[in-house]
């Protein structure tokens, strides 16, 4: 009697052992599948179930790890007494943990849209770029760089040391957002990975503290270094030959011929349009892909619509209490924003000197200065201002006025 109550016993603890095995095994698939169902392309991220999947990719390796170790332990220590059934739960949990635990220290993210880890850089006459095409064009010091939007597309990131000054050139073809950030915050350098997408914007993650950020706005979203802001570095999007034309001795990111085959095609804006957006734009009663210039100024914010902008030229406008002069390059593709003058009133015209104003008639440049007239030598300010699309730009700046001609 004694030892059928025994056996009895074994197999009541043999059955909670292998539930415990099949909850770890659970536990440890979980902490790679919850992250990846809530923070991927095309579904809508709340503000809700964001932190709680970032939290559980943050821990996941961690808590898989240890799930592993567990499943693996009681797999040992249970294999002679269990059944045939038994023998098949333990197995496949061992095998469900591991694949956990293997796979939350993946960047799914990166093996998709694969790093570009030591930047390359060439002349313009030793790339081959369209002269159409655009770059994001940075200057810092004496040194030029220039960053084709087609290869930022596939890598979204390069950390790259421009005079000396580590940035971040970011570029999120989903929203049409190209950004360049600072990697330096108090005084450390960090490194950027790919880490997502939050609700069509790319989410950026720091190598030093697994601090999550948000690509179109530089403000960390989770971890220890929520709530900081990145400094932004100042960019342009011009077309090649125009930034060419500016720079002839700057550096062009050369492709990456490993993944080159696999960049963004020349028509990439159509296909991307027709893509799902994620944020309901109806009541703005704007199209949630119409392309958008944004600006700042003075905390205010203001969205002008691209094909406005090239239809007239030059703007003239107010944001934030202060006059802004938003300007089309002589290519007919590329916007400057600058500080405006409030003594002055500029008119555009053809050619080089893409303005001049009225009260001088002094001939003004795309670099935003005077090259001919009274007012010759003189420079305006330029104004940070990226392109975004409405949808994207709405959700970061809901208080955003439009402009309507």
């Amino acid at each position: 009697m004694a030892q059928v109550e025994e056996v009895r016993e074994v197999k009541v603890a043999t059955g909670r052992y292998l539930a415990l095995a099949v909850v770890c095994a659970l536990i440890s698939a979980a902490c790679f599948a919850i992250p990846m169902y809530v923070i991927r392309p095309f579904r809508p991220q709340s503000a809700m179930e964001m932190p709680i999947a970032l939290g559980v990719r943050h821990a996941g390796p961690w808590v898989a790890g240890l799930c592993a170790v567990v499943v693996l332990l009681l797999a040992i220590r249970f294999w002679k007494m269990a059944r045939v059934g038994g023998r098949i739960v333990l197995a496949g949990s061992v095998l469900l943990a591991m694949l956990g635990a293997v796979l939350t220290h993946v960047d799914i993210f990166e093996k998709m849209f694969h790093p570009y880890g030591s930047p390359s850089f060439v002349t313009a006459d030793e790339v081959k770029v369209d002269p159409d095409d655009k770059v994001l064009a940075v200057t810092i010091g004496q040194d030029a760089r220039a960053y084709p939007i087609r290869t930022m597309g596939y890598h979204h990131i390069v950390n790259d040391t421009v005079s000396g000054v580590p940035i971040a050139v970011t570029y999120c073809t989903l929203c049409h957002t190209g950004l360049v950030w600072s990697r330096v915050l108090d005084g450390k350098t960090l490194y950027f990975h790919l880490g997502g997408i939050n609700n069509g914007n790319a989410l950026l993650r720091d190598e030093e503290t697994g601090s999550i950020w948000q690509q179109s706005t530089g403000e960390a979203i989770f971890g220890p270094l929520k709530g900081r802001q990145l400094k932004e570095v100042r960019s342009n999007e011009l077309s090649f030959a125009l930034w060419r034309s500016e720079q002839p001795t700057g550096q062009v990111l050369k492709p990456d011929l490993a993944y080159a085959a696999e960049y963004d095609p020349k028509d990439w804006e159509k296909h991307v349009e027709k893509t799902r957006t994620v944020v309901d734009t109806t009541k703005s009663g704007i199209r949630p892909h119409q392309l958008m210039l944004g600006v700042t100024v003075a905390g205010e914010n203001k969205a002008y619509p691209i094909e406005a902008i090239l239809a007239a030229k030059l703007i003239q406008d107010r944001v934030g209490g202060a006059p802004v002069l938003i300007v089309v390059g002589p290519d007919g593709a590329s916007i400057r924003v600058f500080e405006g003058d409030a003594a002055l009133t500029f008119a555009g015209q053809s050619g080089n000197e893409v303005m001049s104003d009225t009260q001088t008639g002094s001939a003004w440049n795309f670099q935003g200065c005077a090259v001919g007239g009274e007012m010759k030598g003189r420079c305006l300010k330029e104004i940070d201002a990226h392109k975004d699309y409405w949808f994207d730009w709405m959700n970061h700046h809901p208080e955003s006025t439009v402009f309507k001609g």
